[in-house]
């Protein structure tokens, strides 16, 4: 059976732009392999409406809750492959294939990790000892002593935003060269923020901080962001042919449309501000855009 639109990605962006399509009587399919990076956020405070804040599993669990009211079909695995055809799109999982005339790409990106053991990772992630997102939560660290791990300009930069927050700020770097230029280092000294050679030798989660052991010596903080870059979750978009970035995100017009007719993508897999309102609203404007190019092409009527 031919579906109006298929979702990949189990996120923010693929759960809101699941509920609009639904709302616009839209048959619609969500591949959810429940990898959404926004399930590992301790607590969100960024997300207008919740004023404690919102963990990303409970936000989550509530949209897909809310999803529960709609005709929308959920599969709880992986798309393997994406193919276009004539007429729309063909999604390919371990289960079979289906088609649909449109699709939107909502799968995210994953976060490249400082080297420690996965459980130490996670434990950390969970207590606020490793954040990966200053915009998330540079707040909670004001005033506090924090690293960041990482080398050349990513980390300088990220060094810099953190300043604004905190007077504690230092950059260990995962191996002996810092990558910086002159520039970055007198920027960098400017600001008093501290510069530590690697390579790292260990991470270590403490009850109230972390610890990071290098050649010259160990440092205690609050928490840690490390600053190694990102990996995009773009495969099936390149698989189909649509344009990407120099980075690897889905190149996407104005209304989250892909070089490719039918093809459309929303939330971190683009290029933009990696945040769930923004995921969420690029969710929105994806969903009407595939609603109203629908209608175009065979007018929508009951």
């Amino acid at each position: 059976m031919m579906r109006d639109c298929i979702i990949i990605g189990g996120g923010p962006a693929g759960l809101t732009a699941a509920i609009y399509l639904a709302r616009y009587h839209l048959s619609t399919t969500v591949f959810d392999d429940y990898s959404s990076r926004a399930a590992t956020i301790p607590v969100s405070h960024n997300l207008a409406g919740f004023p404690k804040g919102i963990s990303g599993r409970e936000l989550l669990a509530r949209m897909r809750t809310q999803l529960q009211g709609y005709k929308v079909q959920i599969r709880i695995e992986s798309a393997r492959q994406l193919q276009k055809e004539h007429d729309g799109y063909r999604v390919v999982s371990a289960s079979g294939s289906m088609r649909a005339r449109t699709v939107l790409l909502a799968t995210g990106v994953t976060n490249r990790k400082p080297p420690m053991l996965a459980e130490r990772h996670d434990e950390a992630v969970a207590r606020g000892l490793i954040r990966y997102c200053p915009v998330c939560d540079g707040f909670e660290v004001t005033d506090k002593r924090v690293a960041v791990i990482g080398c050349g300009s990513r980390a300088f930069a990220e060094a810099l935003f953190l300043r604004s927050y905190t007077t504690h700020v230092t950059i260990i770097t995962p191996q002996e060269e810092h990558e910086l230029s002159e520039i970055e280092v007198d920027r960098l000294r400017d600001l008093q923020i501290g510069l530590q050679k690697g390579p790292i030798r260990s991470i270590d989660p403490e009850r109230d901080a972390i610890t990071v052991a290098t050649a010259s010596g160990i440092g205690e903080f609050s928490s840690i962001y490390p600053a190694l870059g990102s990996d995009v979750r773009s495969k099936l978009a390149a698989m189909a042919g649509a344009e990407l970035s120099e980075n690897g995100c889905i190149v996407v017009d104005s209304h989250q449309r892909s070089t490719l007719p039918g093809l459309y993508a929303a939330g971190d897999v683009v290029i933009g501000l990696d945040q769930i309102g923004t995921a969420m609203g690029q969710a929105g404007i994806a969903a009407t855009a595939i609603r109203n190019d629908l209608n175009e092409a065979r007018p929508l009527a009951r």
